[in-house]
């Protein structure tokens, strides 16, 4: 089959003319925060750029975990089904700018009557036709449907980086649940034994009363230990229970409770040192802040299209085949046919339709801009809230550790003192006590600092570190 010249033409002008664009040239609004952190250490250390979630975590059995959660969470999986139902909304839209073609055959048979008939006799009638046909396709030539186009675009990506945002966030809080749980465990480790040491105290004391060289009181007073120290026994179990079960949620796997171990850890977890780098890097790299840019650029091309809204549309259709009234004639000489309908459209008046919509797509565009320096905002405070929680844990750490240090020798002398008649057994009591509260308080302190390197590490948008595809066109 031979396709008129003319048709074939049109279609060159149409893809030819199409891609022009009314949308307003992109300039990405200044960052409203300072060009640098304040604080001696936030250029300590590796840069979180340069490392990724299996780089910053240490520990094979905490990175074992993530990965786990990451194949499995139902949370990440819904956000990640979102990637694909945008993926598939652009494609939708971006097939409105190239020419559709159907192939398509057709019958017909219709009985006319006399009074219809033009030779005033009734009959019936058939027509049978087979060809190639074009649907409605629009000459872009304003770049409306190109701007469409680069709005579903952007928000794809939008939506991707997204994902990405919960990725790293999944792995902050796998991270972060298994750090308070290794807490939990020592605290219930040190517990245990602090409960061991004051039960064996009072039934030396005990042993002491019926012999009358110690008083009532001193029972009393070592009994009430024993009791605070089931007490905080208890308090430490749950909160490991509690710690557990919100690993097994992270993980989503059915033997999730199996996979995860219950000794504590000696040894680093994490990278204990994070450089923040500059705002500018943090601007580039943290999906969230990309996301709420790619929204933005997507209002920029809404405007696009609002403006060619008020500029004629010329549409196309038309079909070339062959037409017969008999179906053995459909291929023979003298049956082909075709039709081609261009149509042209103005819009003169439309009650301010058009402008009202160049005006919410205005509006939107600048809520966006709003939006995403609220997002760089937040996400500067982050970072410094996290640089300052690091630092000064650092120091509160080290001093807690001297603290624990001082206090458990203390805790040795008194007793020494005590067994030797030399202090009274209150004191001893006191040390025990005193000694108790500053172990616990390093450990919490030193758990308090991993999770602040964590949070550090996502403020900064590390954890997902991949070579990027490059977008769809």
């Amino acid at each position: 089959m031979r396709i008129p010249a003319f048709t074939v033409s049109a279609l060159l002008i149409a893809l030819t003319l199409g891609g022009c664009s009314l949308a307003p040239t992109y300039e990405r609004p200044a960052a409203p925060v300072a060009d640098s952190w304040s604080g001696s250490s936030a250029q300590q250390g590796r840069l979180a750029s340069e490392l990724d979630w299996q780089t910053f975590i240490v520990d094979p059995e905490l990175r074992r975990l993530v990965g786990t959660a990451l194949d499995n969470n139902r949370s990440l999986r819904q956000t990640l089904l979102d990637i694909e139902q945008a993926r598939a909304q652009y494609r939708i839209q971006r097939a409105d700018r190239v020419p559709g073609l159907n192939a398509g055959a057709s019958g017909n048979r219709q009985r006319l009557p006399a009074d219809l008939s033009s030779n005033g006799q009734a009959g019936v009638a058939s027509t049978y036709q087979v060809g190639l046909s074009l649907p409605e396709y629009e000459l872009d030539l304003f770049g409306r449907v190109k701007s469409l186009s680069d709005a579903a675009l952007q928000q794809y990506l939008a939506t991707e980086e997204a994902a990405r945002s919960a990725q790293i966030a999944l792995i902050a809080e796998v991270s972060q649940a298994y750090l308070v749980h290794d807490g939990a465990q020592r605290r219930l480790d040190l517990t245990r034994q602090t409960l061991a040491s004051r039960e064996s105290s009072l039934a030396l004391i005990g042993q002491r009363r019926q012999a009358g060289t110690a008083t009532a009181l001193d029972y009393q007073e070592a009994l009430g230990l024993v009791e605070q120290s089931r007490a905080d026994q208890e308090s430490n179990l749950r909160q490991k229970q509690q710690a557990f079960n919100a690993l097994v949620l992270l993980l989503g796997t059915a033997d999730a409770a199996k996979s995860i171990p219950q000794s504590q850890q000696e040894k680093p977890l994490l990278v204990q040192d994070i450089a923040a780098g500059s705002p500018s890097t943090l601007i580039e790299r943290r999906p969230d802040i990309l996301a709420a840019e790619h929204r933005l650029q997507a209002r920029n091309a809404d405007i696009g299209a609002a403006r060619a809204a008020f500029f004629p549309r010329i549409t196309l259709t038309g079909s070339f085949g062959t037409s017969s009234a008999q179906m053995s004639g459909l291929f023979d000489g003298g049956s082909r046919s075709w039709s081609f309908v261009p149509t042209l459209s103005l819009p003169i008046f439309d009650a301010g339709r058009n402008r009202a919509g160049l005006s919410l797509a205005e509006a939107r565009k600048d809520s966006a801009v709003a939006a995403y320096e609220g997002t760089i905002q937040t996400a500067f405070r982050e970072v410094a809230d996290a640089l300052a929680a690091t630092d000064t844990l650092r120091r509160e750490e080290a001093a807690r550790r001297a603290l624990a240090n001082t206090s458990n020798e203390s805790l040795k002398l008194a007793k020494a003192r005590y067994e030797g008649g030399i202090d009274s057994h209150l004191r001893y009591l006191d040390a025990q006590r005193t000694n108790f509260v500053n172990e616990t308080a390093f450990i919490e302190t030193s758990t308090q600092r991993q999770i602040a390197l964590v949070d550090l590490f996502r403020s900064l948008g590390g954890g997902w570190k991949e070579n990027r595809e490059p977008p769809i066109q």
